[in-house]
């Protein structure tokens, strides 16, 4: 019995292991070439494991993909709030939403590549983005709230939240790709101000 269960946990490792390398062959080539243009027998190869075992994990390319997306990508909530507002201090209250989140961290380049040439081809990567960035403005906005020291125009604190947010992902963006970088700082007195708050 124990010899069973070690040899179904090495197989179980071995397993695990092989799907992980279909996934990073897969992002480097769709990166690389595009979806479209990769058959998944490159994939396979690629990954030193056999077109069968591809299909077991992934019976479609798209779920590769999707699969991508979902496990390579960050998960909401991105951060949670405790401890990152300060009533009356709108701009020191983005300033430490902007380094808890450090979007600059998430998503490879590789991944990033992957997304950018995807996004206008495939209905389910486009939702994924929007849902990150939904996600990364409601929770600007609710930190805009908790540190303002009065009621905020919904209609202004939205348009606040993206604006930071754009910044940040920017920021984030050139990072990746060893850009100039605008200054965040900069840019939460900037909205602060805007908010008739400069913090």
């Amino acid at each position: 019995m124990k010899v069973t269960a070690k040899r179904a946990k090495k197989d179980k490792a071995a397993e695990i292991a092989a799907r992980e390398r279909i996934l990073d062959a897969a992002e480097e080539m769709f990166a690389a070439g595009g979806f479209a243009a990769t058959p998944t027998a490159r994939i396979a190869h690629a990954a030193h494991t056999p077109k069968g075992l591809l299909f077991y994990y992934f019976p479609k390319k798209i779920d590769i993909l999707l699969t991508l997306l979902r496990e390579r990508l960050p998960a909401a909530p991105l951060c949670q709030l405790d401890g990152l507002a300060q009533p009356g201090d709108i701009t020191g209250s983005l300033r430490r939403l902007a380094t808890r989140l450090d979007l600059g961290r998430h998503e490879s380049v590789v991944l990033r590549a992957v997304l950018m040439r995807e996004v206008d081809t495939h209905p389910d990567v486009q939702g994924h983005l929007r849902w990150l960035a939904k996600g990364l403005i409601d929770l600007t906005e609710a930190v805009l709230d908790a540190a303002s020291g009065k009621p905020l125009d919904p209609s202004r604190r939205r348009d606040a939240a993206e604006t930071y947010v754009s910044v940040m992902l920017f920021e984030a963006n050139s990072r990746r790709f060893d850009g100039p970088q605008p200054d965040l700082h900069a840019a939460a007195r900037i909205v602060a101000a805007g908010l008739g708050s400069t913090g």
